[in-house]
């Protein structure tokens, strides 16, 4: 029987190795060596790195991505402290600790997520990490920087904001879900199959798993932010209602945007019937995000 709490130590294991020898002590000024760490080792569940990992498994690739597939986790980092600022969502909690710039001030927190980004990049442009198709690298970096700009997160998060306090709109929330969401945890999959050089079909199916799994995590995310509790997510409770931002259960209420969760991830799953047991780890991690508490 596939063990995914061991599957998951094993990646995640690894990606903090990654992240632990991939930044120079050495930074200066010392300040934002420690502002970017802050962020990246506050315990995050690693989930787009892993998934990363996970299809590229799937689609048959042997290699190890972990440094690819790490930078999508620089990616996610970046949006998060950006997120948390005064002037976005104005957090003072992230993963139950302090957010970046209550620790480090406004503008280092600003640079520390500017640096995240670009480093990004820096790895997916390195074809030294891993034996792939250098071909493939430029794909990947074509997909992430599609779904993570102003056509992807970017877009989202700005609707994001510029829908707080509205009217309940089911054009915006889902167009908000899917930008803001969705669309990077499809790239975080769809990148694993471009570095295995997954087929048409394959792509066709992991993208509807990706964009599947992505909508319901944010749909569970909304009703955690509801049921849950400040300790377990990390952040305070009922700050989503407090800001008036436009989630599903504002929209179509906790029953039918848990019934929209539960969809979406049977979706996934179907999506994953014709790959053998090496789809497994991706097969868990959706049965996972639909039970996930925090």
């Amino acid at each position: 029987m596939f063990d995914l709490k061991k599957y998951i130590a094993e990646k995640r294991a690894k990606i903090e190795e990654f992240i632990k020898s991939y930044f120079n002590p050495a930074i200066v000024p010392p300040i934002l060596h420690e502002s970017v760490l802050y962020s990246l080792t506050a315990g995050g569940k690693r989930l787009r790195p892993i998934l990363c990992i996970s299809a590229y498994e799937a689609c048959g690739g042997k290699e190890d991505i972990t440094a690819y597939a790490t930078a999508i986790e620089f990616i996610h980092t970046y949006s998060l402290i950006h997120d948390d600022l005064p002037a976005m969502d104005n957090d003072d909690l992230r993963r139950g600790k302090p957010t970046n710039h209550k620790i480090f001030g406004e503008a280092i927190a600003i640079l520390a997520g500017d640096g995240l980004l670009t480093e990004a990049f820096r790895i997916l442009s390195n074809p030294a990490y891993t034996d792939v198709e250098p071909l493939n690298l430029i794909k990947v970096i074509h997909e992430l920087s599609s779904s993570a700009g102003v056509y992807g997160m970017v877009g989202g998060q700005a609707m994001d904001l510029i829908s707080e306090r509205k009217e309940p709109d089911k054009e915006s929330v889902e167009f908000i879900h899917l930008n803001k969401t969705a669309k990077l945890i499809s790239a975080s999959v769809k990148s694993g199959a471009i570095l295995a050089s997954a087929d048409d079909e394959q792509m066709k199916k992991i993208e509807t798993y990706g964009l599947s799994i992505g909508l319901a995590f944010q749909i569970i995310d909304d009703i955690l932010d509801i049921e849950g509790s400040t300790e377990e997510i990390g952040k305070p409770k009922g700050s989503d209602i407090e800001k008036g931002k436009m989630t599903y259960p504002r929209v179509y209420g906790i029953t039918q945007s848990r019934k929209k969760a539960k969809q979406l991830i049977d979706e996934a799953l179907n999506a994953l019937e014709t790959f053998d047991e090496k789809a497994e780890p991706l097969r868990e991690i959706a049965k996972y995000i639909i039970k996930r508490t925090s």
